[in-house]
């Protein structure tokens, strides 16, 4: 009976094995595709059909070419000026705000909470924040791209939680020791609930270096565009083939590879970055799933 028990284990085990096997083939793929389209010659790739294990014609042409477009450079120091000023007022308001929520001393917290998630399914809608932006003076400035988001209602829900699972008993016995709030929330608090500052991080992170919507409509002047929003240009306008001087086919057959070196570009960046932060977001964005 045991040994019976032990080969269904096992053959469940290796059943369960290769369908994670598969299931991670299926997801990897399509990164690997655009990958290697991205390095393949354009008139072979245009004429491949089926799967692709490897570059077809090893070329770096549509790469030479997206680089040699100006305002790509450009455009990731806008993007990269977003994320590392904006991370700063997220992780800085978004905490702020949690601290002072989490706490059950907070007058009329309950009001308070239900006022921010009012937010959540109400707003004013897109005419009315152009206009407060623009009273503000704030169009055509990258600061558009970062005071307006500076606060994500659900982020601050997910930080909250955190911070209340933090035993009171450390903030009593740090205020015991003279330490005010600043001190309670910056030395014993954030330090204690790293991994959702990491969620913190990868959420605000990935939502400013894929914005490009309020990029479109607060920005004016090309200089000030961020990533996203340049490579949308190309992509939509053909300026990389324009930049080329190349005929109409080669344009055509350019443009192909053009689209999958556009994904990659925009792509590796975050990739790189999630590694890194992985070990933390799983426990994190978790907090506040199981109640006890």
């Amino acid at each position: 009976m045991l040994n019976r028990a032990t080969t269904s284990q096992k053959s469940f085990d290796v059943l369960n094995m290769l369908f994670m096997v598969i299931l991670m083939v299926i997801t990897i793929y399509p990164l690997v595709y655009v990958a290697f389209a991205s390095l393949s010659d354009a008139s072979r790739l245009m004429a491949h059909q089926g799967v692709l294990w490897r570059p077809l014609g090893f070329s770096l042409d549509a790469y030479t070419n997206l680089f040699r477009n100006p305002m790509i450079l450009k455009g990731y120091g806008n993007t990269l000026f977003v994320v590392v000023v904006g991370l700063f007022f997220n992780l800085l308001l978004t905490s702020l705000g949690a601290y002072a929520l989490s706490r059950k001393s907070l007058q009329y917290r309950k009001p308070l909470m239900l006022f921010i998630i009012f937010t959540m399914f109400f707003s004013g809608g897109l005419i009315p924040l152009y206009l407060t932006i623009k009273g503000v003076g704030l169009v055509n400035s990258l600061w558009a791209l970062i005071l307006p988001q500076a606060v994500n209602t659900f982020n601050l829900i997910l930080m909250k939680t955190a911070f209340e699972a933090i035993p009171d008993a450390l903030e009593e016995s740090a205020k015991i020791d003279g330490a005010n709030d600043f001190v309670v929330l910056f030395r014993i608090v954030l330090p204690l609930s790293m991994p959702v500052i990491a969620v913190m991080l990868l959420y605000y992170g990935v939502s400013h270096w894929n914005s490009w919507f309020n990029a479109m409509i607060f920005l004016q002047e090309r200089s000030l565009y961020p990533l996203q929003l340049v490579l949308r240009e190309i992509l939509l306008q053909g300026e990389a083939n324009a930049n080329t001087g190349a005929s109409d086919g080669d344009a055509a057959m350019l443009a192909v590879t053009l689209k999958y070196a556009t994904i990659i570009v925009a792509t590796v960046p975050i990739l790189f970055v999630y590694p890194f932060l992985q070990k933390y977001f799983v426990k994190g964005a978790l907090i506040g799933a199981i109640k006890g």
